[in-house]
């Protein structure tokens, strides 16, 4: 596997050794060993799997008191995928790193605990399975706005207005939001 910083250092891109042949391919999806080697020691507790058509936008979502750590992979479909640093004493806060995550590419994202998370349907649908360092918990959800201008992301919109739920257009902006010290 090949681990390799992003923008923001603690956002970490996985690329998987992937064996195929024509029967199909196999590929180790994590190792602890791994993450370890690198000073990240998290243990998952809970898998999250979505599905969303194209032009969705989810997010961006975190959890201040039971902050989670998340390894996210497309199982099908295209999607940009999304870490924005919201932890107010980093040196990189308020900046964000996308990645295009797909089936095909079979890459991973790690968003460290701290971070905003969201994504943007590229393909026609998608899936996205992400593992946790925290359990959900529904007290504790909270969002930033997808477009808000202090972070600046530039998503690949196919269309200009994202298809986006209740929670996520009510959302607060970076300077309005309860964050991290």
């Amino acid at each position: 596997m090949i681990i390799t910083p992003t923008a923001i250092p603690d956002v970490l891109l996985l690329e998987p050794a992937v064996h195929g042949d024509e029967r199909g391919y196999f590929m180790e999806t994590f190792r602890r060993s791994h993450f370890l080697e690198r000073g990240i020691d998290f243990d998952f507790v809970q898998d999250n799997q979505s599905r969303s058509v194209q032009g969705t936008l989810r997010g961006l979502h975190y959890q201040r008191e039971f902050p989670q750590g998340k390894l996210a992979r497309a199982l099908s479909g295209e999607l940009f995928d999304v870490a924005v640093d919201i932890r107010k004493s980093s040196p990189t806060f308020g900046q964000w790193v996308g990645v295009v995550l797909s089936g095909e590419n079979k890459r991973q994202l790690w968003i460290p605990p701290g971070f905003a998370h969201g994504f943007y349907v590229i393909s026609e649908s998608a899936e996205l399975s992400y593992k946790c360092t925290e359990y959900y918990h529904p007290e504790d959800d909270h969002s930033i706005l997808w477009n808000d201008p202090d972070i600046g992301i530039e998503w690949p919109l196919i269309d200009a207005e994202p298809l986006l739920s209740g929670k996520d257009r009510q959302a607060s902006t970076l300077a309005s939001a309860t964050l991290f010290p």
